[in-house]
């Protein structure tokens, strides 16, 4: 007897009541959540890891130097082209530098979607060119320097003469060579240029041209003709890499 009252006093202590299974239950999802949403924090940290790894490592590269050149910039503006400027010296092709060109794809599509119809033409036509040279469309190029020779005189020179002759195309022969000087002009000949230092040029709303120089700001030029007549070196008749152009001119009918 006294070992079956034993046995009821066990089975009693043993009984947990609606309430307490209740509770019990409430804790048991309470912690099946935290585990869930701990879990869930975690993949979201791994997917912005692996996306900023794979941002990190998006590039492009010209293949005629090797240079890699982001797909995107920190201002948003995107990877039209990439491209080389050759400079004949002593009968030989010297590479002077890799380039690259972004502009704000956004803001180019809605300036040109009046003057441009990609079903009208499988391939870019001068007309298109001639658009984009005229728009007033955020773009960077990017120079990075491939000739370890270079000096800050010698770069001077360079886009005094390309700037000054693409001027000329665009004015129908008239020289100004106050205007393409205002690009240049002011960087010291003391700025050090070394392979792989790079030159960044804008076109900034409102038409006007800045220039930086190893991350420094030299000039901030307005003008609208001095703005054409860069983008007119990249995209004009006569312009510094020909596979570059066109290119980006690939790359502007995919956007229509």
């Amino acid at each position: 007897m006294a070992a079956i009252a034993e046995n009821n006093v066990n089975a009693d202590n043993q009984h947990t009541s609606p309430l307490e299974e209740k509770l019990n239950g409430m804790k048991l999802k309470d912690e099946t959540k935290g585990a869930a949403e701990t879990l869930d924090q975690v993949k979201k940290q791994e997917e912005v890891a692996a996306a900023a790894a794979a941002e990190e490592v998006a590039v492009e590269v010209e293949p005629k130097t090797g240079i890699s050149f982001p797909v995107k910039l920190a201002d948003g503006k995107e990877l039209m082209t990439v491209g080389l400027r050759k400079k004949s010296m002593l009968g030989m092709g010297i590479k002077i530098y890799g380039f690259g060109m972004y502009y704000d794809k956004a803001k180019l599509k809605e300036n040109l979607k009046t003057k441009i119809d990609s079903k009208a033409s499988t391939k870019p036509t001068k007309e298109m060119y001639q658009a984009v040279i005229d728009s007033d469309s955020a773009m960077t190029v990017r120079l990075v320097i491939v000739f370890s020779s270079l000096t800050m005189n010698m770069v001077k020179k360079n886009f005094d003469e390309g700037l000054g002759a693409s001027i000329k195309k665009l004015t129908g022969g008239k020289k100004n060579d106050d205007l393409a000087n205002k690009v240049m002009g002011a960087a010291s000949d003391g700025i050090k240029l070394s392979s792989g230092s790079v030159i960044e040029i804008s076109r900034l709303p409102g038409n006007v041209l800045q220039t930086k120089v190893v991350d420094e700001v030299i000039s901030k030029v307005d003008s609208e003709l001095l703005c054409r007549a860069y983008v007119n070196m990249y995209l004009g008749d006569d312009p510094l890499d020909k596979e570059a152009k066109e290119k980006f001119g690939m790359q502007l009918l995919s956007m229509f």
